[in-house]
């Protein structure tokens, strides 16, 4: 039974009963209500933010490995980096100045770094920070690998060129040393045999005998065969290519043809007086686009050193030409 309230009433000098509307009831109740309500609110707030949920543990715990795996990635790629700055700094100081080749452009290595707003769609993620970052050193990565490949791709084309170049130059003695019966005439001024006058002789003169092999010095094609009754007489002309030609002239026999490839140490002719010539020999002479070059420089891929001394002192000492 509800509790019945009274208050003195002065004027009739008597206790009313006292009634409370229902919308004061209703007040009241909720007056009472309100601090349960918050209360509750607040305990079940403070419960969801530290309890979590078996679900809940179990996705914290992905999250958190998959960081862990991020930041392995990342020190990964910092290890890459620097694996690549070792390569780079070969590639630039070591392979490229050895092939003489130009410096790869910077701005080749930077291409296609993209927009600012790239990683955008990143930006909403969780541990985004982390995501952009590993992200970003991926792209650096694959622009540095991208164009440390055309790098090596344009060294290696250098590099096939180099060594089709250096079987192409003259580099070997088109006679053999244990052919040789006399000394060498070199390049340069010479009493010339029939005149007795000075004149340039502009090759080296090897002396064996008659038949000797005579061998081509560096890859390249039979670009003429002459024979003449005067001058040279039979005489071979290699073009080398890259800018250098070879003769072989007096020779007695060719062994070789017009237009006819040939590979560096291969028999093209035999040693014979033909010509302008005062006995059995081999006139040798190089080209460089189009100037006639002491031959002696060429004789490195066959000669020991003392060997490469004793025919330098020899065609230097010796002041006639034997043609």
């Amino acid at each position: 039974m509800a509790k019945q309230h009274f208050k003195y009433n002065p004027k009739t000098l008597s206790y009313e009963e006292v009634k409370v509307s229902a919308g004061k009831k209703i007040l009241r109740a909720l007056l009472w209500l309100a601090p349960n309500v918050v209360i509750g609110l607040l305990l079940a707030f403070i419960f969801t933010q530290n309890i979590n949920s078996p679900k809940e543990k179990e996705q914290q715990a992905e999250i958190e490995q998959y960081k862990k795996e991020l930041g392995i990635i990342k020190e990964d790629l910092e290890l890459f980096n620097n694996a690549l700055d070792a390569v780079q700094s070969r590639d630039e100081d070591l392979y490229r100045s050895a092939l003489h080749a130009k410096e790869f452009p910077k701005e080749l290595r930077m291409m296609g770094a993209g927009g600012s707003d790239k990683y955008a769609y990143l930006a909403k993620l969780s541990n985004s920070k982390l995501l952009i970052s590993t992200k970003t050193e991926i792209d650096r990565l694959e622009r540095r690998l991208n164009a440390q490949s055309m790098s090596f791709t344009e060294l290696m084309n250098l590099a096939k060129e180099k060594e089709k170049m250096l079987s192409h130059i003259p580099a070997i003695q088109p006679v053999r040393n244990s052919e040789l019966k006399r000394g060498v005439s070199g390049f340069g001024w010479r009493i010339d045999p029939h005149y007795r006058t000075r004149h340039m002789h502009t090759g080296i003169d090897f002396t064996a005998d008659r038949g000797t092999e005579i061998y081509v010095t560096g890859d390249g094609y039979v670009e003429e065969i002459e024979n003449k009754r005067w001058g040279y007489g039979k005489s071979i002309i290699i073009n080398h290519g890259f800018g250098y030609k070879t003769r072989y002239a007096h020779l007695s026999k060719f062994e070789v043809k017009k237009g006819q490839k040939v590979k560096r140490g291969e028999l093209i002719g035999l040693i014979g007086s033909t010509g302008k010539s005062t006995g059995p020999h081999l006139h040798y002479e190089v080209v460089k686009d189009g100037i006639k070059i002491n031959p002696i420089g060429f004789f490195h891929s066959d000669l020991t050193p003392e060997q490469y001394e004793q025919l330098l002192e020899m065609s230097e000492n010796s002041h006639k030409a034997f043609d």
